[in-house]
């Protein structure tokens, strides 16, 4: 097959972008580089069947230059990173939508020409908001804040995201899924931007304190990169999934603190916690999620899906990459 990655460059990117190319497919990337990092693909650009692009996707000519001839597309370019989205929302929602619609547009023109062209969206959790849910499955209400914190644009715009393609499915029968991705962690994901697991893994191997946001007592279910390219690329290939949405991701929760407290019992146990107010992290309106736990039902139900990776064995894995890539 001949498939698109766009933001293939990125965490989750680069990893898609290794399977398919170990399983022989030809592979396009797209990406500015902007967040993604060129090193993620450095093992990989010997590869014949690999072409990067190194481009913006929120324009016309490339987007019609990267869906020439391929087979399938995998979208996960966007903006990353809560650290970014506090400090940018303009940017965070011009570089979810923009894009998005563009490649819609020209996956639909290649639909109405008669060659459909299966699409993967990466969403994101935060599309359900602040929904007080102890559990969030795919029909739940989206639960945004107020326009005025701009901790709110990333999932507003990435819904709207979801809203484009499910218009697209609904008008054109389009062949689209949509993946929100719930804390994906491991190898190759940058702390820079605000991520918890690797800037605690990086503090600790520097002897610093890891930094815990409010009282830490935060919960999340962290997924290792791999059971996550293993659900996505297991999803496109069921017809049946197509116009769906699927929570991706763990469903193990586990207190930010607690997090911290196995970094350091594994990589340093001489460092410390100290703790940090959303205010002095981010600014005086940022507001927080205190649960985040995704209904796994209706991805175990499509596909055989069951997370292999305990957090100790995913700290393991970013930490041994860590120290191969120090410096």
């Amino acid at each position: 097959m001949r498939i698109l990655v766009t933001g293939g460059g990125g965490f989750i990117g680069s990893h898609l972008t290794e399977h398919f190319l170990q399983r022989g497919d030809h592979v396009v990337v797209v990406d500015d580089f902007s967040t993604g990092n060129r090193r993620n693909l450095e093992h990989l650009e010997s590869n014949p069947n690999l072409r990067v692009i190194n481009s913006d996707l929120g324009k016309t000519a490339c987007v019609q230059e990267a869906c020439h001839d391929v087979d399938a597309v995998y979208h996960l370019a966007a903006a990353v990173g809560v650290a970014l989205i506090a400090k940018q929302p303009t940017q965070t929602i011009h570089r979810n939508i923009y894009p998005t619609q563009l490649l819609l547009d020209e996956l639909r023109r290649h639909h109405l020409a008669g060659k459909p062209i299966p699409l993967f969206l990466a969403s994101t959790s935060e599309v359900y908001g602040k929904n007080p849910k102890a559990i969030w499955n795919e029909s739940d209400d989206l639960v945004f804040g107020p326009t005025t914190k701009p901790r709110w644009s990333y999932g507003a715009s990435k819904a709207i995201d979801e809203f484009l393609c499910m218009a697209c499915v609904r008008e054109h029968q389009m062949k689209i899924v949509i993946g929100r991705f719930f804390n994906v962690v491991g190898p190759r994901q940058s702390g820079a931007y605000g991520m918890v697991l690797p800037r605690f893994v990086e503090a600790a191997m520097q002897g610093k304190p890891l930094m815990v946001h409010d009282d830490g007592q935060q919960t999340r279910c962290f997924a290792h990169v791999n059971d996550v390219v293993y659900a996505v690329t297991e999803l496109m290939q069921h017809p049946q999934c197509y116009g769906q949405i699927y929570n991706i991701g763990s469903d193990s929760p586990v207190s930010i603190l607690d997090v911290a407290k196995q970094v350091i019992s594994i990589v340093n146990p001489k460092t410390s916690i100290e703790f940090q107010s959303y205010t002095d992290a981010y600014d005086e309106d940022f507001e927080d999620i205190r649960r985040r736990v995704p209904d796994l039902a209706r991805l175990k139900k499509a596909i055989e899906y069951t997370p292999r990776y305990l957090l100790a064995d995913i700290i393991q894995d970013v930490w041994k990459y860590k120290q191969r890539n120090a410096g």
